[in-house]
């Protein structure tokens, strides 16, 4: 039995903007111990391929990290499903923000040595012991709090586009990175309340265990991270504290939480939050552009790259052959998603 999707990812794509039906993108996660990974990988591979759920996770032994999209048909369904599983019981399922349906065009189900890439070694603590989760009202209300830190769990391009206003933003490429810098900080600081935020959760799931394991205390996250921050705070309608657009892991690449543009074009400098992967396959990298530079470069970060695809895609396949990109020295702008 073939329990992967190899079909052409053109074909794919396709195929997901002619469904006749809606999709809903979710996602969630769950540290439990699962003794045999990739028994219940291949278990959720045949339930989800028969539910039709695209989308994006990774298994270990330490847990489960899922980003999908569900037929609207099938959710209660997949409801009933993650409700009565013994590894999935319990999860908090946030729901997109935005979503056009389009999130992802095939399931991918990697079995993985962690679900999230931390450099932290599972042995030394409790990865269960974990910081106080809030509400957004109450994380909201925290934030004025005299004493308070507020953190920023994510990557330097995420938060580039949106964040919440009193934030520290390591300005760091992967969580691995920020990891051991937000902890010499807070060393250095020693603040009266930590308040951690990400994007659905689970980046301060884990970091709030190991910071409590490091002797802070009142170490609280925002539970569902900004997703699930956005949801409440319209259904409250209260003003958000998180301004502009919430960087996700899909092909949607954001969604807006407030009208805030933030940040700025990376070729022209004019305001824009339009994330992007170069259309130049040698290249593919991740930048910020705006739709006037996206028509003049056709959706390429450079004139090199914008020359390149005009070319025979049999050269361009060769030139794919261990090509460095031209723009390694624009890394620190031009940043390769991490998840």
């Amino acid at each position: 039995m073939i329990l992967h999707n190899k079909e052409n990812k053109e074909i794919l794509k396709r195929k997901l903007r002619e469904e006749s039906f809606s999709r809903q993108t979710l996602s969630f996660y769950k540290f439990i111990n699962i003794p045999d990974p990739q028994a219940f990988r291949d278990e959720l591979y045949l339930h989800f391929t028969e539910m039709r759920v695209f989308g994006r996770i990774y298994i270990a032994l330490e847990g489960i990290n899922a980003q999908i999209s569900v037929p609207e048909f099938n959710l209660e369904q997949f409801k009933s499903f993650v409700s009565n599983h013994p590894f999935l019981h319990g999860i908090l399922l946030n729901k997109a923000v935005e979503d056009n349906g389009l999130s992802f065009y095939k399931l991918k189900i990697l079995v993985k040595h962690k679900v999230l890439s931390d450099g932290l070694n599972n042995q030394e603590f409790d990865i269960f012991n974990v910081g106080e989760h809030l509400d957004a009202m109450t994380f909201n209300q925290k934030i004025s709090q005299e004493g308070t830190v507020v953190i920023d769990l994510r990557n330097h391009y995420e938060h580039e586009v949106g964040h919440f206003e009193q934030a520290i933003l390591p300005d760091v490429a992967t969580y691995k990175e920020s990891i051991p810098v937000i902890v010499d900080m807070l060393e250095e600081k020693r603040p009266e309340n930590i308040l951690l935020y990400c994007t659905g959760g689970i980046r301060c799931e884990k970091f709030s265990a190991y910071l409590k394991h490091k002797g802070f205390e009142n170490v609280f996250q925002l539970k569902g991270g900004v997703i699930n921050y956005a949801h409440q705070v319209r259904a409250a309608g209260i003003e958000p504290k998180f301004i502009g657009k919430n960087f996700v892991f899909d092909d949607r690449m954001g969604e807006r939480v407030t009208q805030h543009i933030i940040a700025s074009c990376h070729q022209c400098g004019k305001p824009a939050d339009t994330h992007r992967n170069c259309a130049n396959d040698a290249c593919h990298i991740l930048f910020i552009q705006c739709e006037a530079c996206s028509q003049k470069y056709q959706q390429c970060c450079s004139d090199t790259c914008s020359e390149t695809i005009r070319l025979p895609e049999s050269v361009q396949k060769e030139m794919r052959k261990g090509q460095l990109h031209p723009h390694a020295h624009h890394k620190s702008k031009f940043r390769e998603i991490e998840i």
